[in-house]
């Protein structure tokens, strides 16, 4: 609900002082594609599409000029160590380098709201690390929020806030958010 992809029966989602769903669902997506991005567990890359062409994806529907979009895409490849694959089809990376992909993904348009669904799930556990601290870096660098869920306990304890639910009922909130630099994710 927090992205605007469900809408909850209660309640209100209030990013930036909008309540996004007072908003029509093509102001929520357009809201969700400049302001928003997600990592999930399952990668979602396009296999036989090059590194490239999955990286541009955000950016064309967040209708971005073809010529700014290559050197953020170039940028966010860089950002995840796959610089040098820029051409490869993602059907041909490992696990840890298509989730890097998605990462790639997931930052390429600046979003000032990440969302990273088990983004470790998946992968061994210096894979994992290396994806945590690509998050991590993104949210402390860029001064986004980063919300992650996870059923990792080690993961969840590196987060500066944790809400633990059960059963769809918040059960716990301990930790509280950091306040980010203004202007910090501009």
């Amino acid at each position: 609900a927090m992205s605007g992809l469900d809408r909850p029966e209660l309640g209100e989602v209030v990013i930036d002082g909008e309540n996004i769903l007072a908003l029509k669902q093509k102001q929520v997506d357009k809201f969700r594609a400049n302001k928003m991005s997600f990592v999930f567990q399952s990668f979602f890359v396009q296999a036989n599409e090059s590194c490239y062409d999955n990286v541009s994806l955000p950016l064309e529907v967040a209708d971005v000029s073809r010529g700014e979009r290559h050197d953020k895409i170039i940028a966010a490849l860089e950002a995840v160590q796959l610089g040098d694959k820029v051409k490869q089809k993602a059907k041909n990376l490992s696990g840890g380098q298509k989730q890097r992909l998605a990462v790639a993904r997931a930052i390429v348009n600046n979003p000032e709201i990440l969302f990273a669904d088990e983004p470790t799930g998946n992968l061994d556990s210096s894979t994992g690390d290396v994806i945590e601290d690509l998050l991590f870096s993104y949210n402390r660098d860029r001064g986004a929020t980063l919300i992650i869920v996870t059923h990792d306990n080690d993961l969840a304890a590196k987060c500066d806030m944790q809400i633990k639910i059960k059963d769809g009922k918040i059960e716990s909130i301990s930790g509280s958010p950091k306040k980010a630099k203004k202007g910090a994710n501009k």
